[in-house]
């Protein structure tokens, strides 16, 4: 029994439209990632201060999503802060803007968190974690991509340290701060 043409051709059809509706709904959802990338990469970049997209697409690519890299990137300055037991206000203030041109925005549960870190000086634990996420990001890293995090996040550490100044500049930085950044630089190379 022949089929009629007009079913074969309407068969056809549909098993054309059926390929190119998958074919979008792939296409659609290599856009969406595509974007997803694009918008992680914009806000890893900015959090973390580097423009380098390769480093930035090696930390995509490790799993390292901005809310983490906040905390990577924050974790030195709240410690520089508290070296010498105490936090003055010129102190708090260039942790703040530091953590908001990181974009950690006020309001936010990292603002949040960020403001506790300020107001109580965190559990020796905190750096002991940083410095064990530091490592693990050191065995995955090449050397110039890590020596280049390693430069954004000690600069910040340093300004922190900076602010409160010193008398015309002279010991601006504490025995205490630079012990801390001496210990941040050190889980850079210990790893």
């Amino acid at each position: 029994m022949a089929e009629n043409p007009q079913i074969l051709g309407d068969r056809g059809k549909s098993l054309e439209d059926e390929f190119f509706r998958k074919e979008n709904e792939r296409a659609l959802e290599r856009l969406r990632e595509l974007k997803e990338r694009t918008t992680s990469r914009e806000t890893l970049a900015k959090v973390i201060g580097i423009t380098n997209e390769k480093i930035i697409d090696r930390l995509i690519a490790l799993g390292i999503r901005p809310e983490i890299v906040s905390a990577l990137a924050i974790v030195p300055l709240v410690e520089v802060a508290w070296a010498d037991g105490s936090l003055d206000a010129k102190e708090r203030q260039a942790v703040l803007e530091r953590a908001e041109k990181s974009g950690i925005a006020p309001g936010t549960a990292d603002h949040d968190l960020l403001r506790s870190w300020l107001e109580k000086k965190p559990e020796p634990r905190l750096l002991a974690a940083w410095t064990e996420m530091v490592r693990g990001l050191s065995e995955r890293m090449s050397s110039q991509e890590l020596a280049s995090l390693k430069a954004g996040l000690i600069e910040r550490a340093k300004a922190v340290a900076r602010a409160s100044g010193g008398f015309l500049g002279v010991g601006a930085v504490s025995a205490a701060e630079q012990d801390v950044i001496d210990r941040l630089e050190s889980a850079f190379r210990s790893a």
